[in-house]
């Protein structure tokens, strides 16, 4: 059974893609290391790196070129300032130059030493191989970006091992909601308790917290961005933020000069029904226009939809519970994360594997069990939160327009989290005795409905809205 913490699942990152770009992106810094590990990094004459499925087909318009440029840099995607990243890569290009690591000086030209096959790779549809040059002769290595941030190699040697190690590190080890529900009953703990009983096993409760409040700062910055950036997204399909001109019409007159001083403010708007529902779409928008301008963003559980979960915990902070504070939020981004690996595990958390289904389906089914929690839900109304949001998803396809992830996915986020935040609400009045449809059931007719779309609808570009509009339309 595989070991999922929270924090692998809730990652902070650049945009606009976890699987093409934050995975490329750790993945040439997985290669980096494992060069090092070998002694063979100071003898590396040339760089090469093929790219291979998805990761090809929509590669461009996902910046994977520029985060296989920032991660042979060294540039560490956490922290390095977002305004920065431009002149690395425009550097790269100007000089045919790169600085491997940060450390050594190699020619590198990104049109000719980054390759776009459009075949895929038997193992995952989002493959990449790094090839260096090493005393004339070439030595490989080959990635896997599977959603989310995650990277692994096809080693089934590697995976048994790792398999024995997880087994033990997890007190008590979830694959399945049955599983999670029946700790919950065994301890008399909600789902956070239980899932931060396991991330307590692993980490002590200081870094647990510090890394918590480390990742709700960074979504609370995105969304206080996000409303406060005005203009065109770039891309090149002149795509407008709307987050600006929404906020604008909504935040009133009271000042206010940081994101903490901002959320005081909107919790004394106006709060119609309409209202809420501009501000919740206001929030996710926000988000997932700074994500496809490559500003910093959550995986939650990917960066094509980082915008849902921080838009229904704000409108818990701002809407449901003026009173809430850290603690909330804790508990929020714990229930969250592990309904997330249950997706994860037994599913997939990738578009170029699943559809949009793997990407906003799961985030509104993770914000949905989450927020159910914080209204009083019971565990097992909790996972019925879980199942009716991603109920309503199942079959979505992906098919950004150019590539890109303005069009259509800036606004599925702004969808499925409303659609979360009604899936809470329907759990809320749900007799668990009356449910048809368990959590695991639709899991898996998730990842059935995933391996029965046709691969043009997976992420490429190839069909949907992605050939229905062309560039030149826009």
């Amino acid at each position: 059974m595989e070991c999922i913490s929270v924090f692998d699942m809730l990652k902070i990152g650049v945009g606009p893609s976890s699987s093409h770009t934050l995975g490329p992106w750790r993945a040439a810094e997985r290669w980096i290391k494992e060069l090092k590990e070998s002694k063979k990094f100071d003898k590396v004459e040339s760089i090469t790196v093929d790219l291979y499925g998805s990761l090809s087909l929509t590669g461009k318009g996902h910046a994977t070129d520029y985060a296989v440029m920032l991660g042979l840099y060294g540039a560490d995607p956490e922290r390095i300032p977002t305004d920065t990243l431009e002149a690395i890569i425009v550097s790269v290009k100007n000089t045919h130059t790169l600085m491997f690591n940060n450390e050594i000086a190699i020619a590198f030209d990104p049109k000719t030493d980054i390759v776009f096959n459009r075949k895929f790779l038997p193992f995952h549809a989002n493959g990449m191989k790094f090839t260096a040059v090493i005393n004339g002769r070439k030595s490989s290595s080959t990635f896997y970006s599977i959603g989310g941030g995650f990277v692994v190699k096809e080693e089934r040697k590697v995976s048994k091992r790792n398999q024995k190690i997880f087994n033990n590190t997890f007190p008590y080890p979830v694959r399945l909601g049955t599983e999670l529900l029946a700790f919950c009953h065994q301890l008399n703990l909600p789902i956070s308790s239980v899932v931060l009983e396991n991330e307590k096993s692993i980490r002590d409760m200081d870094t647990i917290d510090f890394e918590l409040k480390r990742i709700w700062d960074t979504m609370l910055e995105c969304m206080y961005t996000g409303c406060h950036t005005e203009g065109n997204l770039p891309g090149g399909l002149n795509v407008r933020r709307r987050a600006y001109d929404m906020h604008q019409t909504l935040k009133g007159d009271m000042p206010y000069s940081n994101p903490q001083e901002w959320l005081e403010t909107i919790r004394h708007t106006e709060v119609k029904f309409r209202q809420i529902l501009k501000w919740v779409s206001c929030f996710a928008l926000s988000v997932n226009e700074v994500n496809a301008a490559l500003g910093r963003v959550v995986t939650a559980p990917t960066n094509g939809s980082a915008g849902v979960i921080p838009s229904v915990l704000m409108y818990y902070l701002v809407i449901e519970n003026h009173e809430a504070d850290f603690e909330h939020i804790k508990k929020f981004l714990l229930v969250a994360g592990e309904i997330g690996s249950i997706f994860k595990k037994n599913a997939t958390i990738s578009a170029a594997m699943g559809g949009c289904q793997a990407e906003i389906g799961v985030s509104s089914s993770m914000a949905a069990a989450a927020l159910c929690e914080l209204l009083g839900g019971s565990p097992e109304q909790v996972l019925i939160a879980a199942e009716i949001a991603m109920e309503h998803h199942l079959g979505m396809t992906c098919d950004p327009i150019g590539g890109l992830v303005q069009i259509p996915c800036i606004e599925r986020n702004a969808m499925g989290a409303i659609k979360a935040i009604n899936a809470a609400e329907l759990a809320l009045d749900t007799d668990p005795k009356n449910v048809k449809v368990p959590l695991d059931k639709v899991v898996q007719t998730m990842w059935e409905t995933a391996k029965d779309m046709n691969t043009k609808y997976k992420e490429t570009s190839e069909g949907g809205l992605a050939v229905g509009v062309h560039l030149s339309d826009c």
